[in-house]
């Protein structure tokens, strides 16, 4: 039998992002050495760094990543500063905490930053499910290719909001328009079914931008979806 529980929060230090980072880390760690898994709710992308990084400990190894997103965020750095929003999988990258054979971006549309954004990319292992993809292929579609790619490993699903369309999700910091819908995230989570998830992120919710808390809805929706996943996993 599933149970599920409320962790609270990590307490980290809001004005110094590497002791930030360090101490996510060992939270998560502590939380995956008791646990089977966990969700855990952002706040900035940064985060996706230690998680992956606990994720490893727990599998004892990398995972697959899938990450759900308007923007690559593979960049090198973001105004000079190398852990940001928008760099997470870069670093992720140089510390091998994903396969390189078995990840993928979904959702993507964003504006690149540099003319050297999609190469990169590609040279960390990353494969594209761009959103105008959704228009012709469906829901079931992209879900079979994601579980294609995954396969049989362990699986992190980071989800930041903003992949979904501002009608959507306006509480977010990069809107970005012509996003996925509500019921095609949904559908594409119901769609992973049977994989081996072992953790997963919502991140990027603001809800100071938000209008009568519609992200705020989405997110808890997209965290049920996580749940009844872990419960078929």
């Amino acid at each position: 039998m599933q149970q599920v529980a409320d962790a609270g929060d990590i307490a980290c230090n809001p004005f110094n992002i590497d002791e930030a980072i360090k101490q996510i880390e060992v939270g998560a760690t502590d939380l995956l050495n008791k646990v089977g898994g966990i969700i855990s709710l952002g706040g900035d992308h940064t985060i996706a760094v230690p998680l992956l990084r606990a994720a490893n400990k727990k599998n004892n190894g990398p995972v697959s990543l899938v990450h759900f997103d308007a923007h690559l965020d593979t960049w090198d750095t973001y105004f000079g500063a190398p852990y940001t929003h928008g760099t997470p999988f870069r670093r992720a990258r140089e510390e091998n905490l994903f396969l390189d054979d078995a990840s993928m971006h979904v959702g993507i549309r964003g504006p690149l930053y540099s003319r050297d954004d999609i190469k990169n990319d590609e040279s960390f292992g990353f494969k594209i499910i761009h959103c105008d993809e959704f228009q012709t292929e469906g829901t079931d579609k992209i879900a079979e290719r994601i579980k294609k790619r995954v396969g049989d490993n362990a699986l992190y699903l980071s989800i930041d909001i903003d992949v979904l369309d501002p009608a959507f999700a306006p509480g977010t910091g990069t809107p970005e328009i012509a996003g996925m819908t509500t019921r095609e995230m949904v559908n594409v989570l119901r769609g992973l079914s049977g994989l081996n998830l072992i953790s997963a992120d919502v991140v990027e919710v603001a809800p100071a931008y938000d209008h009568a808390e519609v992200t705020s809805l989405a997110a808890a929706t997209i965290v049920y979806e996580l749940i009844n996943l872990f419960a078929k996993s």
